[in-house]
């Protein structure tokens, strides 16, 4: 009993000596005034890497604990503030995808990356999603375009147990949107 113990604890501090060393990245129209938005809706990112449904409830879950502690509400009403997807590199790189490819990425942005200036530890210059990272993009409807995406590593480990998995997703996630939203760009000093 006391060598399970040991191994659970070791486990632990895996599980969080990783999680410490995530990369966060993110990236946003800089003209968007985020205190507009008060609502959210889910939607599917086409050609998303799909999960199963216990992964799905699980990732939306803590995503949704998240932006409620930003004054963000969850609708299924199609004039929510916001369009929010997510989409996963769990056991493969792939290329990001968008929510609707007649949308445009928002003011300041290329299709490369951001152009117009960066907030945060730095600008996502890759159209990769890699192995083990969870990528995270809001959407304005209004607009019909990507305002804010960020992507935080060291998500997923297929081999942690389950319970640790889920303790790395939480932490994840909180990470991932710990600066959201982003300060007016006013507010910024180069």
């Amino acid at each position: 009993m006391k060598k399970i113990g040991l191994s659970l604890t070791a486990l632990s501090l895996l599980a969080a000596s990783s999680a410490i060393a995530q990369d966060v990245r993110y990236n946003f129209a800089a003209d968007t005034h985020f205190e507009k938005f008060k609502t959210y809706k889910w939607v599917e990112l086409k050609d998303a890497q799909k999960v199963d449904e216990q992964k799905n409830k699980q990732i939306k879950d803590a995503l949704d604990a998240q932006l409620a502690k930003k004054n963000l509400t969850k609708t299924d009403a199609d004039t929510a503030d916001l369009y929010i997807g997510y989409q996963v590199g769990v056991d493969a790189e792939k290329q990001f995808t968008s929510y609707n490819s007649d949308w445009e990425y928002g003011p300041g942005w290329s299709h490369e990356g951001f152009y117009g200036g960066m907030y945060g530890k730095s600008m996502i210059p890759t159209p990769t999603i890699y192995a083990g990272q969870l990528a995270l993009d809001m959407y304005d409807p209004r607009q019909r375009c990507l305002v804010w995406r960020g992507v935080v590593s060291k998500t997923f480990d297929p081999t942690a147990p389950p319970n640790i998995q889920e303790k790395i997703l939480h932490h994840s996630v909180a990470n991932l949107l710990k600066k959201y939203p982003p300060p007016p760009l006013s507010s910024l000093s180069y």
